[in-house]
């Protein structure tokens, strides 16, 4: 199921570094970006919103449970 924050959805796409390592990278968008696909709220992770922008964004949370439901808003 995807997550959502108001009119924000969750993406994920997988993107290579400078020294050959594949990382998963994870971002809101509202509308469908070139690539990267839906996704759910990942383990280990909780949503906030940023103050200044008002974008949501995720902070990894080492030990704890996502703090949002699917769909919250």
């Amino acid at each position: 199921m995807v997550f959502k924050y108001k009119e924000y959805k969750l993406y994920t796409r997988t993107v290579n570094l400078v020294g050959g390592k594949k990382q998963t990278i994870y971002f809101f968008s509202k509308k469908k970006p070139n690539s990267g696909t839906e996704c759910d709220m990942p383990n280990y992770y909780s949503m906030e919103v940023s103050k200044k922008t008002g974008m949501p964004y995720l902070k990894y949370s080492e030990g704890r449970k996502s703090t949002w439901k699917i769909g919250r808003q």
